[in-house]
């Protein structure tokens, strides 16, 4: 008897039976040794449960055939009889519902990645337009300002630690807007260079490193206010995030 029990186990039908392969005959068979026999039902419930963990675990559909060639693999594996088989199927299944949970996971995370990409590619791209709007009204903020009658033009030179400084203001009380244009800058040695500031209601403002415009039609904005001033300084050279004062070269008011 128990050399018939074991060659039913060590035959596929209980596999092809859970698959639902069997032919009507073959399906007969099975159910009555699962009905007849108490080893072989609790083999058929094993196999059953193990199999519906694997089911659920795993988040993709799995390819076709990967449950067959577990459970042939599980056939060829069976030396041992009992419940220490279905251990190792249990650990083989599980493994397996891990690799496609793995796999959900990373196609999941490429999906992400990639909506991630769209958003930035789309601030990117807002970006770039508001930098070009930026870029337009400054254009035609300098057009005005260098055209418009009403813009006051300053002459500013340098002081005696840079006489031959030469910039000017252009001013426009009416349009709200102030610019400069720094014709000339004197040589300076390599660690240090030249930074712009602009004194504004009680509160100093970094316009940054400055260099000769090379064009009088190549000016920097000045935030404009009532009774502002501007200065040109000499600083270490990447910058500064206050002023030297000492080492002021031009006052500039506008």
């Amino acid at each position: 008897m128990k050399d018939k029990i074991k060659d039913f186990l060590d035959s596929d039908l209980l596999e092809k039976y859970l698959l639902d392969d069997t032919t009507s005959a073959e399906a007969f068979q099975v159910e009555r040794y699962i009905a007849m026999y108490p080893e072989v039902r609790e083999t058929y419930e094993e196999l059953q449960e193990n199999l519906e963990v694997y089911a659920k675990l795993h988040a993709l559909a799995p390819p076709e055939g990967l449950k067959e060639t577990i459970l042939k693999r599980i056939k060829s594996q069976r030396h041992n009889s009992g419940r220490k088989r279905f251990i190792k199927y249990a650990i083989a299944a599980s493994f397996t519902a891990f690799l496609f949970a793995g796999a959900s996971y990373f196609f999941w995370n490429q999906n992400q990645s990639l909506q991630e990409e769209n958003v930035m590619v789309n601030n990117k791209i807002k970006s770039l337009e508001e930098d070009m709007r930026e870029q337009l009204m400054d254009v035609r903020n300098q057009f005005i300002v260098l055209n418009n009658p009403q813009t006051k033009r300053i002459t500013v030179k340098g002081n005696k630690k840079a006489k031959e400084l030469k910039a000017v203001t252009y001013v426009n009380p009416v349009k709200k807007l102030s610019y400069i244009n720094v014709s000339k800058l004197p040589n300076l040695p390599k660690d240090q260079c030249y930074q712009m500031w602009a004194e504004v209601n009680g509160e100093m403002v970094n316009l940054g490193i400055i260099k000769e415009a090379g064009s009088q039609e190549k000016l920097l904005a000045l935030p404009y206010s009532k009774n502002a001033m501007g200065y040109i300084t000499i600083e270490p050279v990447g910058g500064n995030s206050t002023p030297t004062v000492q080492n002021i070269v031009a006052n500039i008011p506008y």
